[in-house]
């Protein structure tokens, strides 16, 4: 796309013709003889270098060699040494992983030749999260190509796994569905189908995506539509006839839940045995009161009760 282009090209002076097309190939053999050359003079000077291939410009005053190192180098004296044996200007540039594996070519795990080698212009930015998008394992050895580095490959249907995954409901979302209520625990975006768990059965079933279109279609809602407009309405019609409202079914509990509700039940029985074992130590503080003692009391109360009495009257006769 021209709209990419961002360094400046050289002006066109006239279309190829067979001879020009004939020199350019003896000299990129010629620039790989010299590449050749090159590594024996690398392994004499003893550099930490690796020299990956070259290029001699039409004139034949320029040779170009490139290069991969761990560190920076001092190539110096390999630029004089062979600048004098060649008889032309060196020029000595450092590239990438991506860019070695551009210029040695080769064929990629499809069976074709690589992308970089044979129509890419520019390298594609890759991340992990197109690899998870697509549902591909995250095991560097499989998703790598012959560079070393994530396959430029993942960046060509990254969009379309986007897009299709827009109209899916998340894994974990409730629905509703006539069978009952369910949650979404699996997506297929290849096969266009979404796995159901059904709430009261723990059945799975699979549903087509054209089943989940229009907010999740007429078939497969989500409950919180179907809570929040459904259920109210059929409820209100049900108390209309007369007949009993339908059954809500609970969502089902996660593991954090059921944590959590064992661990009460065992404060609560802990608690309910501590009051048995108290009960049981102070069993004579606690008993009922004997029968002489409960006529005492009563006894004590109807004589407070008459002479709050005697004391009310009094105090009104002498007024």
């Amino acid at each position: 796309i021209a709209s990419e282009i961002k360094e400046t090209l050289k002006p066109i002076i006239r279309i190829a013709t067979p001879d020009d097309i004939e020199r350019a190939r003896e000299l990129r053999e010629k620039a790989k003889e010299r590449a050749r050359e090159a590594r024996q003079d690398v392994d004499e000077l003893g550099l930490d270098m690796r020299i990956v291939g070259g290029d001699i410009d039409l004139q034949e005053k320029q040779l170009t060699l490139y290069f991969t190192a761990p560190e920076r180098v001092d190539f110096r004296e390999l630029v004089r040494k062979l600048s004098s044996r060649f008889g032309m200007r060196v020029q000595l540039l450092q590239v990438g992983e991506r860019d070695r594996a551009k210029i040695v070519d080769g064929i990629g795990r499809c069976g074709e030749r690589l992308c970089c080698a044979s129509w890419l212009t520019s390298f594609p930015t890759v991340s992990i999260r197109m690899a998870k998008e697509q549902e591909l394992p995250l095991n560097p050895s499989k998703i790598s190509g012959a560079c070393g580095r994530l396959l430029c490959c993942l960046t060509y249907e990254y969009e379309m796994y986007r897009e299709l995954r827009g109209q899916l409901p998340k894994v974990g979302t409730m629905v509703s569905t006539p069978v009952g209520d369910a949650k979404v625990t699996q997506l297929n975006v290849l096969k266009q189908t979404v796995v159901l768990t059904l709430v009261e059965t723990g059945a799975t079933l699979e549903v087509p995506v054209v089943d989940m279109q229009l907010q999740f279609g007429v078939t497969v809602r989500p409950l919180e539509l179907v809570e929040t407009f459904e259920r109210p309405m059929q409820r209100a019609e049900a108390q209309a006839a007369g007949m009993p409202a339908p059954a809500e079914v609970a969502p089902a509990e996660t593991e954090p839940q059921k944590r959590r509700r064992r661990r009460r039940k065992a404060k609560r029985q802990e608690s309910a045995a501590a009051v048995v074992q108290a009960g049981a130590t102070t069993g004579a503080s606690t008993s009922q009161p004997s029968g002489d003692a409960e006529r005492r009391r009563r006894r004590r109360g109807r004589r407070g009760g008459r002479r709050r009495g005697r004391g009310r009257g009094g105090s009104g006769a002498q007024e």
